[in-house]
């Protein structure tokens, strides 16, 4: 199976296919987002700000969309993750709204969060395989979902607690940096592959 990276222009393409590679899992890289939809697995990479990111995507939304609800495996990273999300109050445009709620700036005095912070209530088999108990943020905005069920685990800014990792069917979304978070990051996002595409 080949992981595609979708480059929006500012994501951190270099060392989240070094991981994926350093899992067995050969990587292309893909600008073009009419494409993403005819990916084997999908991985949405995390560093920039929603607008740009949701316009480069808008070509291929709808039909990214489809191929997504019909079981495409995803995984979306810190702003891949958000952009699972209907819309954020960082910027305009519209998210994929696979997983329906809002992304909204961390209710904190410190933000950015950036640096490591733990992982609360774990709850899928991806964390079972890799165990991951602290893991490197670096987020402004957090994700609300408007059903909780979706909540695989947990982490807490100052007085914000919120979701540090979302999975709806084969897609899953992670707010933190598996390929910055150590050799047991590392290990968690090749856990991540395997259960997304199982």
């Amino acid at each position: 199976m080949i992981a595609t990276l979708f480059d929006y222009g500012s994501g951190n393409l270099h060392s989240l296919a070094k991981a994926l590679d350093r899992n067995g899992v050969p990587v292309r890289i893909e600008a073009d987002p009419t494409r993403l939809a005819a990916a084997e697995l999908l991985v949405l990479p995390g560093v920039g700000a929603f607008g740009s990111a949701a316009g480069a995507l808008a070509p291929g939304r709808l039909a990214l969309r489809s191929a997504l609800d019909a079981g495409l495996p995803c995984i979306g990273i810190c702003l891949g993750m958000q952009l699972l999300f209907d819309s954020s109050e960082e910027g305009q445009g519209e998210g994929l709204g696979v997983i329906a709620g809002r992304v909204t700036a961390l209710n904190a005095r410190r933000v950015p969060q950036i640096g490591w912070n733990a992982l609360d209530d774990p709850r899928d088999p991806a964390f079972t395989a890799a165990p991951l108990a602290t893991a490197y943020f670096a987020n402004g905005f957090a994700c609300r979902p408007e059903d909780l069920s979706v909540v695989i685990a947990w982490s807490t800014h100052e007085a914000d607690r919120f979701p540090a990792a979302v999975k709806r069917g084969r897609v899953m979304g992670i707010q933190f940096h598996p390929e910055k978070s150590s050799d047991d990051g590392v290990r968690f996002l090749g856990a991540c592959v395997r259960e997304v595409t199982r």
